[in-house]
This record gives structure tokens, sequence and C-alpha cells, in this order.
């Protein structure tokens, strides 16, 4: 990305020769990110991130859905999902939403059960931001094939820590970032397959960049840095992803074995390798995350808005219960954390959780 930046300080859509090389970088870095989701470099689309993408995506099939009328999603996804949705009921769209079971899974007979020939878009993230379980998305796709409906599939937290194939998902639509593969922020990527394009309006307008589906110049640098990235975690990927697993699981053990009461969010059989969301039954979760801040980077099951506290609606749409969500904490083991900090954090957390139960009274 230095070398971008002072080299390749260019603008990808002009003709003249410092241009070339920016669109040359830019090209090679297509490439790399079409490789890690076995997709066709001609069908991957440069955003700012994920959360343009997923609202370039609804908003987007919304505009050329003819005579449809019904965006099915679920209970659990990302406030990008759920607000572009929401928002769209103005436009006269009807959105039905799945409820997911226990473990966080929406199974594809739930989403049979909603979709009909009225529905243009299924949009159910590949694998959950909060408990990390990982959804049966590819079972998706023979029901709203049967429908005429897209698919898209919010794979942000998966790609680049689990094998995506866009050819066996068989999704008409994915969106990603590259922050969340160790890339730069600033940067993300839709596939959009080729026959479905047509059914996806732009939502940014002027200037025609990325064959005219997202306006506005490329950010070369971070492009770089995003093609950069999926190098080293395709070729990187089946090692680091068994031994994020593995670390993973230490810290499960480890605060079984020390902390006491312990209930695992989500699926531990399919669930992504360096997530763990547990509730810690007895113990404000805020009040574990602040007195350990300067130990551990982890946070709560609970989203913050300034002095408004309330449960995740992950967490309640799994259990339907306050009190297991706002004792909820979530972990991500990374591919640099070693054997000596998992062991590290599970000591700290164990003694503040320890601590927090007897004020409260519970031992």
């Amino acid at each position: 990305m230095v070398n971008a930046l002072r080299n390749t300080f260019g603008n990808a859509a002009s003709r003249h020769e410092i241009g070339a090389r920016a669109d040359f970088a830019v090209q090679k870095a297509r490439r790399s990110v079409a490789a890690l989701i076995n997709a066709d470099p001609e069908d991957v689309f440069f955003t700012s991130g994920a959360t343009e993408s997923n609202n370039l995506i609804l908003w987007g099939a919304a505009k050329r859905r003819g005579e449809r009328s019904v965006l099915v999603t679920s209970e659990i996804e990302h406030p990008s999902i759920l607000e572009p949705a929401a928002a769209l009921v103005d436009d006269g769209v009807v959105v039905r939403r799945v409820r997911p079971d226990a473990c966080g899974f929406i199974h594809a007979k739930e989403i049979a059960s909603h979709v009909d020939e009225a529905t243009f878009l299924v949009s159910v993230m590949l694998a959950n931001n909060e408990v990390g379980t990982i959804n049966p998305v590819a079972d998706y796709a023979s029901v709203t094939r049967a429908h005429g409906a897209l698919l898209h599939g919010d794979a942000t937290q998966a790609v680049g820590h689990i094998v995506v194939d866009v050819e066996s998902l068989a999704v008409d639509f994915l969106s990603f970032s590259a922050h969340k593969l160790y890339g730069p922020k600033g940067v993300g990527a839709i596939y959009a397959r080729r026959k479905a394009r047509q059914r996806l309006a732009p939502r940014m307008l002027g200037g025609g960049h990325e064959r005219g589906l997202r306006s506005g110049t490329l950010n070369v640098p971070a492009i770089v840095g995003f093609g950069v990235a999926a190098d080293i975690v395709r070729q990187e990927m089946v090692d680091v992803e068994d031994r994020v697993a593995r670390l993973r699981n230490l810290l499960l053990d480890l605060l079984r074995e020390k902390a006491g009461e312990v209930v695992v969010n989500g699926s531990l059989e399919k669930r992504l390798p360096g997530n763990l969301s547990l509730s810690l039954p007895g113990i404000d979760a805020e009040a574990l995350v602040v007195r350990l801040k300067e130990v551990v980077a982890f946070s709560t099951g609970a989203a913050c808005s300034s002095a408004k506290v309330e449960p995740s609606h992950v967490l309640m749409a799994l259990s339907q219960d306050d009190d297991r969500a706002f004792s909820s904490v979530r972990f991500g083991v990374g591919r640099s954390n070693t054997e000596e900090e998992i062991r590290t954090v599970a000591e700290a957390v164990a003694n503040e959780v320890k601590l927090l139960r007897c004020i409260s009274g519970r031992t």
C-alpha cells in the first residue's frame, strides 16, 4: 500500500500512463479478490466496505424488482441489512424476517416457507457476526431459483476465515469487506453473477466507474491492500483456520474450568473458527468489559447508543432472555494470537467473573 500511495496515485479511470498504472494495480487486486471466493474477476466490484455493498444490493435489487414486492431476510442480520430493509418499506417493499433456531441457524425449510412468486430477493448472512453460526446458504438456492428470486449472501464475517466458493454457494450476490480479513478499512466488494447483474441498479451515479455499478474514483491504495490481504489469507487459510479454532477451543475450556458456569451462544460445530460468544450468568457483561479494557479487547452482547443500552437483537432472537443477553460477551481469536495470550486472557476473565459474581451475590 505504501508503494501504491507513492507510485500509483493516478485515477484508474484515466487513459494516460499514470492512470493506466493505477488501473493495472486495481485489476491485479480484482483477480486476487476473485480468486479468494472462486469468482470470475469480471463479476467482482469494489465498494467502500460491506455496509455500502449490502445497501447497494438491497436498494439496487428493489429498484429493479418489477412487479415483485417481497424481500426475505432473517431476524439476526447485520444492521446494514436490517435498516435498509426497513427503509424499503416506504417504497412498497414487504419485508419478511425469518426467525433462527436456538443456535442461530436459518434453515432452508424456513426460507422456503417465506418465499413465493412475489419475492425478488432473499438476503441472509453466511456467518453471523455475533455468534459465529455458519448458515447453509447453498441450500437456499433451489428455493430462490424455483420462484425466480435472487439470492444474496452477506459473507463479511466469513471471507478469509473459511472457504467461500460462490459456485458452490450458488448465490447471485455476495458482499464482504477487506478489514475483516486483515486488509485496510474503507474498501469492500460485491460479487454479482453476470446473469443476475441486470436486476441490480446502481445506488451511486456519476462517472460510471466499476462498469456502471458503483460510481466514484477508486481508492487504489486500499484496493491494492485488499488484493494482497486476499492472497495471504487464501494461501494460509487451512492452517490458520485450524490453529485459530484450537485456540478458541482452549479459551472455552479454560473459562469453563476457571470461571464456573459458562453458556455458549450459537453452535460449536458449525461456527467461525475464531468466534466465541458466551453468556456468563450472574455478571454484567458491560462491567466485565470495562474492568478488563486494558488487558483484552472484547465486546458485549449489547448494542449501546448514548445512554441507552439494549440487548443484542441476535441474542434475543436466539433465547428471548434479557439476562442471558446482558451477561454475554464475544471474543474474537485472530491469526496472530498465541496460546500464552489465550491463557492470560482466560485467567484475567475468570478472576473478574468470580469477583463480579461475588458482588452480585451469585457464587
